[in-house]
């Protein structure tokens, strides 16, 4: 799950694996499979950047599940 902020300020969490699409215009919009819509705070480049970690992550604990917690900040690839 990734964690975004809705346009009030509000913090949700969203499964990546079933956002279908990204708009930014100028408002960022994911639109999930089911056709559900959620406006968000972060740019459509953070939120693919979350989805990006989110998915390092899972591989990451499928080789060392003792690296159980997420890294932060920048990390060299």
């Amino acid at each position: 799950m990734i964690v975004l902020t809705r346009l009030n300020d509000s913090h949700f969490a969203i499964n990546p694996d079933l956002i279908e699409r990204i708009h930014a215009n100028p408002d960022t919009t994911l639109v999930m499979v089911d056709g559900a819509n959620f406006i968000v705070t972060e740019s459509m480049d953070d939120v693919i950047e979350k989805i990006a970690s989110y998915r390092a992550h899972v591989i990451a604990l499928a080789y060392d599940p003792s690296a159980g917690a997420l890294p932060r900040g920048p990390r060299k690839l």
